[in-house]
């Protein structure tokens, strides 16, 4: 844990193949892409390398509020990684995060990919409302 001034925030982007991660600090509140990772384990490294203090991650639903056909594999996901960390996990709303993502990676040559994107922009969402 860090000082009780400033806290560490990983934004996480589940996806089944891909999960992206994003930092951003109390200070700045300005999200930034971190890395990929492919599973909960990866996470928990991160929470716990990091110093993180809350964990933003993205719950999926459709444009019509309706349950993906993904989200028993989140559910999964989200009870593991609740079981393994001992942090606040917030989840907010990541419609549209990976459209835009798309739209800010540009070219391959970037050096930050669409899912990291995506947790950056799930994690500055969050942060614009606190």
């Amino acid at each position: 844990m860090n000082n009780e001034l400033t806290k560490i925030y990983l934004g996480v982007d589940w996806g089944e193949k891909r999960i992206g991660l994003a930092l951003a600090d109390s200070e700045t509140k300005i999200a930034t892409p971190f890395k990929v990772v492919g599973n909960v384990e990866e996470v928990v490294l991160a929470v716990e390398s990091e110093q993180i203090d809350v964990v933003v991650l993205g719950k999926p639903y459709q444009i019509s509020n309706l349950k993906l056909p993904i989200s028993k594999q989140f559910e999964d996901f989200f009870s593991e990684l609740k079981s393994k960390i001992n942090i606040t996990i917030e989840l907010v709303d990541e419609r549209l995060s990976s459209k835009a993502a798309d739209a800010l990676v540009g070219n391959k040559k970037t050096k930050s990919s669409r899912d990291e994107i995506a947790a950056m922009i799930i994690l500055q969402s969050y942060l614009d409302k606190i």
